[in-house]
């Protein structure tokens, strides 16, 4: 295995390792600051349902991440690099300022930037970037009504 691809593979995990830190205020933090959860539970919580999500709904997400956002013919490892760098430095970035962001949209948009510098617009999957910033819209909106939903049903 060649240096580049060691450096990417640590790169990756960094990545993986932000994700968490990054996310968890979206998937834990609610639930254990407002007391329904206790921090362990909370965590075995969205471990099992993180887990069990790939065996009720597939790998849809990932197939999209990975084959309809951008050309795959383009994908070196410098778009690779580009990509992780550009959603890493992301994550810290909002971390620090307390903004909640996704990183798996940061990881789409780094994607999206270096497919652009590389190849120009030619290399973007436009109904693949569609389905993604429909959703970033779609599923706020969802939650929004579920949880009026759900919280006038619980009265």
């Amino acid at each position: 295995m060649t240096l580049g691809i060691i450096l990417l593979i640590i790169l990756a995990l960094s990545f993986d390792f932000l994700n968490g830190f990054h996310d968890s205020a979206n998937s834990i933090a609610t639930v254990v600051s407002t007391r329904v959860l206790s921090p362990k539970l909370a965590v075995l919580w969205a471990a099992v349902f993180n887990f069990a999500a790939y065996f009720f709904f597939g790998h849809h997400v990932a197939k999209t991440i990975g084959k309809g956002i951008i050309d795959i013919g383009i994908i070196d490892q410098k778009i690779i690099f580009a990509t992780l760098m550009g959603a890493c430095i992301w994550n810290i970035i909002t971390w620090y300022l307390g903004l909640p962001t996704s990183s798996s949209h940061a990881l789409i948009g780094g994607m999206i930037g270096a497919a652009l510098v590389k190849t120009g617009p030619k290399a973007l999957m436009i109904p693949g970037i569609q389905k993604t910033v429909a959703f970033i819209v779609i599923s706020p909106v969802a939650g929004f009504i579920l949880g009026i939903f759900f919280g006038v049903a619980c009265i």
